[in-house]
């Protein structure tokens, strides 16, 4: 029977060989999730830095995943994407061991310090491989029809393993000690580089490889459009327990817990209506519910319609990414997947790193409840770029 003639996998079978290519991803953001809980205490108490720069320490892992972006979309199309994601690995191994380094020579706060930071760098260069490398090997392998599922799952994986790995960083910190979290995260990627080792690759695409600022210029009036709506996701997650606090409430940890949850469920239950419906609208549908969540935070009277509005908000968020991104690649050649997505995810990473200074502004002048009219706001006009782009695409 000749390859055209082969029959068409079944969806199970799809879905098995994504998660199968994810997993490294899952891996990534485990080791991602394990500090992210515990560092800035680390910074602040045990080596007697300031809150600042306790934050600069977290941010520079982001700061470096931003900037890395192009060169690891180049990487997958040039070298690979199963190489692009060994050398993630590898730089999650030395990440680690830098983090071992640093919490031995807490005595030395400064040297703990500047090791620490260079560490988190290596773990941001490392989440920009692995992000870029999986979805892109999930395509080669399972065809650029199933785009959505490819991106979706790695969204899943990546969720869902901060959701594990910060409570369980906590714990191993309390049980353990800090030295805990770089032992672990050594010895997690270098499974993942083990068990990767005879997992054969997809080949690299031959042909014209447009420039970085090209593919980003075909990328960016989808990014924009991601822009504007993830900036809701940055506007709960940064300031929802200092809006509770505002408003004399408790319990903002749940209101994140069913964000998290409605935004996997929704992945799980509706990525295949992107392949249906297409990724137009697919993402106006679901910029429309988000816009409805982030409506009823602003105006949510308690808190049980501030968890409505917090789920509605990641139902609606869940899918526009992956429908976006659907839409985005369709503008680039495949030989120029790898830049094209990394060019995607710099729009993200976008939203998340304006949502904190921008909303805070926000919050100062007017409260912290405008934050979320805000935040609807620019996914209104999120709404209408992409449904200007729906209409020129048909045109």
């Amino acid at each position: 029977m000749s390859a055209q003639q082969q029959p068409p996998q079944s969806s199970m079978a799809i879905t098995l060989q994504i998660v199968s290519i994810v997993f490294y991803t899952f891996i990534a953001f485990l080791c991602i999730g394990l500090p992210i809980a515990v560092l800035p205490g680390y910074v602040h108490e045990q080596l007697g830095f300031s809150a600042v720069i306790a934050g600069l320490v977290i941010g520079s892992q982001y700061l470096a995943t931003l900037l890395s972006r192009p060169m690891a979309g180049r990487m997958s199309d040039t070298v690979g994407t199963k190489r692009a994601i060994i050398y993630g690995l590898w730089g999650i191994v030395l990440s680690g061991l830098l983090t071992l380094v640093s919490t031995l020579l807490q005595d030395f706060p400064l040297t703990s310090l500047i090791i620490l930071i260079i560490g988190r760098l290596l773990l941001g260069i490392a989440q920009g491989l692995i992000g870029v490398g999986t979805i892109s090997w999930c395509m080669g392998q399972v065809g650029v029809e199933h785009t959505a599922k490819s991106i979706g799952w790695n969204g899943i994986a990546s969720y869902g393993a901060i959701a594990i790995g910060a409570p369980l960083g906590v714990v191993m910190v309390a049980d353990y000690g800090f030295t805990s979290l770089g032992i672990a995260l050594a010895v997690l990627a270098a499974g993942a580089l083990l068990l990767i080792r005879n997992k054969p690759s997809v080949p690299v695409i031959r042909g014209e490889r447009l420039p970085f600022w090209a593919v980003f210029g075909r990328i960016a009036p989808y990014g924009a459009s991601l822009t504007l709506a993830s900036i809701g996701y940055g506007t709960l997650t940064t300031f929802i327990t200092l809006y509770y606090l505002n408003r004399g409430w408790t319990g903002a940890a749940y209101c994140l817990t069913v964000f998290g949850v409605c935004f996997i469920l929704s992945r799980l239950m509706f990525i295949s209506a992107i392949s249906r419906f297409g990724g137009f609208k697919s993402a106006i549908a679901c910029m429309t519910i988000e816009t409805v969540g982030l409506v009823l935070l602003w105006l949510a009277p308690s808190t049980a319609f501030a968890l409505i509005g917090a789920g509605l908000a990641g139902f609606g968020l869940s899918l526009v990414y992956p429908a976006l991104g659907v839409e985005a690649i369709k503008q680039v050649p495949s030989s120029s997947r790898g830049s094209g997505l990394g060019a995607y995810a710099v729009f993200f990473d976008l939203a998340l790193a304006i949502a904190g200074p921008l909303m805070g502004a926000v919050a100062l002048n007017l409260g912290y409840a405008w934050i979320f009219f805000c935040a609807a706001l620019l996914s209104v006009i999120g709404l209408g770029l992409t449904l200007l782009l729906m209409r020129r695409a048909k045109d």
